[in-house]
């Protein structure tokens, strides 16, 4: 019985280095695993301090030309209500064209019969004076020449 013990123990002493063993294998493996995760990191931090400072960067420079483009906004603004305004202007001014226009149609409508007269009565006193004209050339008797 006592050798009974004597292997007991033995068995249970190699149960235990084999159990050792199997633990030192898979805390060196874990190391090797966390050593790697830890190099990823190193590396990882370093991208992102990378990454971090040219989104820094980007954000100064896309604030610039924000207020750029703020200040150019500003001044189309002036420019739109430049144009705006000769705009109003054409349209003021073709509102006043149509109105002097109306006016002189409807005061030649109204004066048409006046003006008919006028040009008729224009035309015979321009024959009056054509035939006085031709009247004192014939009456003359007299040529004049000059050297």
């Amino acid at each position: 019985m006592e050798n009974l013990l004597y292997i007991a123990a033995i068995v249970a002493a190699i149960a235990f280095l084999i159990l050792c063993i199997g633990l030192a294998m898979t805390l060196f493996s874990l190391k090797k695993t966390l050593k790697s995760v830890s190099e990823t990191m190193d590396e990882m931090t370093e991208q992102l301090e990378g990454v971090t400072k040219e989104t820094t960067e980007l954000l100064h420079k896309t604030n610039t030309l924000a207020e750029d483009i703020q200040q150019k906004v500003v001044k189309l603004n002036s420019v739109v209500d430049a144009v705006k305004g000769v705009g109003d202007s054409v349209t003021d001014l073709n509102t006043s064209v149509r109105r002097v226009s109306n006016s002189i149609a409807s005061g030649a409508e109204r004066n048409s019969e006046k003006i008919a007269q006028v040009v008729q009565w224009s035309n015979v006193v321009i024959d009056v004076v054509d035939k006085v004209k031709s009247r004192k050339k014939e009456s003359t008797g007299w040529t004049v020449y000059k050297p």
